[in-house]
Order: structure tokens, then C-alpha cells, then sequence
């Protein structure tokens, strides 16, 4: 499945990433496929090719992570919403299905992340790390093999690398076929009914480089995740 395209523009290209899509191209990805190499060989706009600036694309999203990600097609409109990541006007929200019952509905978790020297692929909540900020909301709680789980929609603040994976790890309650962050035992048997990490970018919003007015975007489950969904029950 290839990405597909919420929104286009002269400015603007707002893409819906599938899960399994790496989004920057590097010498390690191999035959995997990656946004950028897919925005190079199929666009022509100000950017296209332009290696160095990832052909547009503003901020990224992990591997597994579906959903929105946001493409500048010129320079100016690059370089403009790059300054709103900066000063964070930039406004995202995330969908997670996270182990347990999350008892405090709404709430917020701010707390220093790096990399971890131990495991230089890991990050974690580490002295010294960088600030980063995520606020949540539990959307319901559901019940399936005797095991209790929230959905939850996450609003980070920062966007530190693995960040709302690594602060729902530090609360407790990892996400659902997270094999970096829930552990492998828990990552392999939630794989057995949820075939992918519970992450979905669902929404964004900024303002227009070029219109001087705030756009929203958003998108819904993939049909892998709503799927899941299905084989649980609702609890109270």
C-alpha cells in the first residue's frame, strides 16, 4: 500500500503514511520502502529532489507509526513550517492502545529524554536528557483475553525521537505491539492479535505558509488497527 495523498496544493502535499513506511531515505533502508524515494520518483514539484532537505518533508513519523505527515513543495513554505515545528504552533494528536486501565483520564507527562548510552538504538527518560512534553486523554477502556486496555489520544508538545512511545513506557501503560518499548515477551504475544505497533498519527494542525489562516487535517484508523478494535470488548 502505497501513501496516500489527504491534501494538495502549490505549497502543500498532506499524506496519510501507511504502517511498514520508512519516511527519510538513508543507506541503511535497503529495499524497504521510504516516503522520500516514493515523493522523488513520483512528483515534480520545487523539491522533489532535493536529497538534502528530504524532498520536502517537514518532520517525520517512526516505521510502524501511520497516519499524517506534512510535505513542503517550495522552499519558502519549508522553511515556514519548519519555524512553526520550532516554536512549537505546530498542533498533532496520535491514537494508542496502551497496556492496562490508564485510572487518571486526563493528564499530562513531562520529562527528560536522550538516547540511551547502553543501547545507542533505544532512547529512554534519562538525567540530563532533553525536555519533552505530552499531554493525553483516554478515549475508552476495553477488554480482551482477560486483559485490560485504554485508547488513548496523545498530544505531544515536543518531538523528541520515540517520544510518545517512551512516555507511555514511563507511565506504565506501553503500547500495544511495541517491540522497542513493551518489551519482547508482551511485544510478541500482542502481536499474535495486533500485527503492528497501536500508533496512529490522526490529525494536524498549523498554519497555511501562505493563506495567513489556520487548516486542519486529520485521518482516520488504518483498517489493520480498526480491526483490533473489533475483537475487543468495551468495558466502563
Amino acid at each position: 500500500m502505497e501513501p496516500k495523498i489527504i491534501f494538495e496544493d502549490e505549497e502543500l502535499l498532506i499524506l496519510d503514511k501507511p504502517s511498514g513506511w520508512i519516511v527519510n531515505d538513508a543507506q541503511t533502508v535497503g529495499e524497504q520502502p521510504v516516503v522520500q524515494k516514493w515523493l522523488e520518483a513520483n512528483f515534480d514539484y520545487e523539491l522533489s529532489a532535493e536529497s538534502e532537505l528530504r524532498s520536502g518533508i517537514v518532520h517525520r513519523l517512526d516505521k510502524e507509526t501511520s497516519g499524517i505527515l506534512l510535505v513542503a513543495k517550495t522552499q519558502g513554505s519549508f522553511d515556514n513550517l519548519q519555524a512553526q515545528f520550532k516554536n512549537r504552533q505546530v498542533e498533532k494528536s496520535y491514537q494508542a492502545l496502551i497496556h492496562g486501565k490508564l485510572e487518571l483520564k486526563e493528564g499530562g507527562i513531562s520529562v527528560p529524554v536522550g538516547r540511551l548510552p547502553w543501547r545507542r538504538d533505544r532512547f529512554g527518560v534519562i538525567p540530563g536528557g532533553r525536555e519533552s512534553e505530552t499531554k493525553y486523554k483516554a478515549k475508552g477502556y476495553f477488554e480482551f483475553d482477560k486483559k485490560v486496555y485504554t485508547l488513548v489520544d496523545l498530544y505531544p508538545k515536543t518531538g523528541r525521537t520515540h517520544q510518545i512511545r517512551i512516555h507511555l513506557k514511563y507511565l506504565g501503560h506501553p503500547i500495544v505491539s511495541d517491540t522497542f518499548y513493551a518489551g519482547r515477551k508482551s511485544a510478541r504475544a500482542d502481536r499474535k492479535w495486533c500485527p503492528r505497533l497501536f500508533l496512529h498519527a490522526s490529525n494536524i494542525s498549523f498554519e497555511h505558509p501562505s493563506q495567513n489562516k489556520k487548516v486542519f487535517f486529520e485521518t482516520a484508523l488504518p483498517i489493520e488497527l480498526s480491526q483490533v478494535l473489533d475483537k475487543l470488548t468495551p468495558i466502563d
